[in-house]
């Protein structure tokens, strides 16, 4: 076989598979569309529990997206920050890296139960969207602590030599150069937890609770969209009731579309004031 032929073979495996990813989303995407369109209405959207809509289930899950990404954002980017700025390769630093991995082989359902008897039981947090919050944050953690690291590994050597080469302290130029050259890769980060957040039910299903209502205080209990369409799936019995979950998983999808359309254009932004 020629290296012409190899060549086209290999190009057009890594076409049928990139076809066939695509495809999948947009059949998984076009068929709950399909099958909730119907049901979709601004009353639908916007409307409380008790008149059929989900607005309490979208502003519990804000709250509850607000509170993880405040508090795994900063921790995330600080900790990957020390790994890979001023760690040396020493026990303390491979006990972090081991924390890290094995944070994120966790079932969820473990970080479920660990927020359960810490946050709501311990702290005294009961059922709540704080309790919610803090159990993702730390879920998180993982996803934000790797992806900045390859973030920050990928803005090139001499950007901080020239920087302490003009008499710039260390941390001015993690500041002022690093931070703002890795931030696309780093925005890259927050968009895989928002999404892990937005999707998860375990966890939330135990810390949050199901309240119908819209929460007024980080201390009140709530219910996720991802919770109210397991719930709404589970007690379906006729083609209605279908319909109302499948309307709901649209919204989440759309949700979820909308943040990284968002996430991508700031990210785009930002690499042509870069360049």
């Amino acid at each position: 076989m020629s290296r012409k032929t190899k060549d086209m073979l290999i190009k057009s495996l890594i076409l049928l598979s990139t076809g066939f990813t695509v495809g999948i989303l947009v059949i998984i995407i076009g068929y709950i569309t399909f099958r909730g369109f119907g049901a979709l209405s601004f009353d639908f959207i916007f409307g409380s529990a008790d008149q059929g809509g989900i607005w309490p289930m979208i502003v519990s899950t804000m709250y509850i997206v607000g509170i993880s990404l405040a508090i795994s954002v900063p921790v995330g980017i600080m900790a990957a920050i020390y790994l890979t700025e001023y760690a040396k390769q020493t026990r303390f630093v491979g006990l972090i890296r081991l924390a890290t991995q094995s944070l994120s082989g966790i079932p969820s359902i473990i970080f479920g139960l660990f927020g359960l008897a810490l946050f709501v039981r311990a702290f005294g947090f009961n059922v709540s969207i704080l309790s919610a919050g803090l159990t993702l944050a730390i879920m998180n953690l993982p996803v934000i602590i790797r992806a900045t690291e390859e973030a920050l590994k990928s803005v090139p050597q001499s950007y901080r030599e020239g920087s302490l080469g003009l008499g710039a302290t260390k941390i001015y130029t993690i500041w002022k150069v690093v931070l703002p050259s890795a931030l696309p890769g780093i925005l890259t980060a927050v968009i895989l937890a928002v999404g892990r957040i937005v999707g998860e039910s375990a966890p939330v299903l135990l810390t949050a609770g199901v309240l119908k209502d819209v929460p007024m205080s980080m201390f009140d209990g709530g219910r996720t969209l991802t919770v109210h369409l397991y719930l709404l799936a589970q007690e379906a019995i006729s083609p209605h009731d279908f319909q109302i979950a499948f309307a709901t998983a649209t919204v989440l999808i759309v949700i979820v579309l909308i943040i990284n359309l968002v996430a991508r254009f700031v990210s785009a932004k930002l690499d042509k004031t870069k360049a």
